[in-house]
């Protein structure tokens, strides 16, 4: 045990509180504002028929908000948050299905800008 665990005696055994996390198991996330300012264009994209479902990852070195058109398939888009690149390139990105990234920069509500023209529809 570490400094910061305790042992409890319990029924049959003891019990070990769970260690803090100190950075080990920190997962980078989208804020409450980032949230909101990606939910409010998926709104507008899903009032139009374009985008059906979405997902989000919170991984140690990125958060991901993907967007589908359908649920069984690729996303079609992933809105990255990289704290890593915000310092050069911004950690704000658009990144297409292809793997293309289509807007980096340090602002979210400008990077999402790429996502709102008319070019962007699904053609089927």
């Amino acid at each position: 045990m570490s400094d910061g665990e305790t042992a409890q005696p319990k029924r049959g055994g003891t019990v070990v509180s769970f260690p803090a996390a100190h950075g080990q198991d920190a997962r980078v996330s989208f804020d409450r504002d980032e949230l909101r300012t990606i939910l409010n264009v998926y709104g507008r994209m899903v009032a139009a028929g374009e985008w059906r479902d979405y997902a989000i990852d919170f991984r140690k070195d990125k958060a991901v908000f993907a967007v589908f058109r359908r649920a069984s398939e690729m996303p079609l888009y992933r809105i990255e948050k990289d704290p890593r690149l915000a310092r050069r390139q911004g950690a704000y990105a658009v990144v297409a299905a292809s793997g293309l990234v289509m807007k980096r920069g340090q602002e979210l509500g400008r990077v999402l800008r790429v996502l709102e023209g008319k070019a962007l529809r699904v053609v089927e």
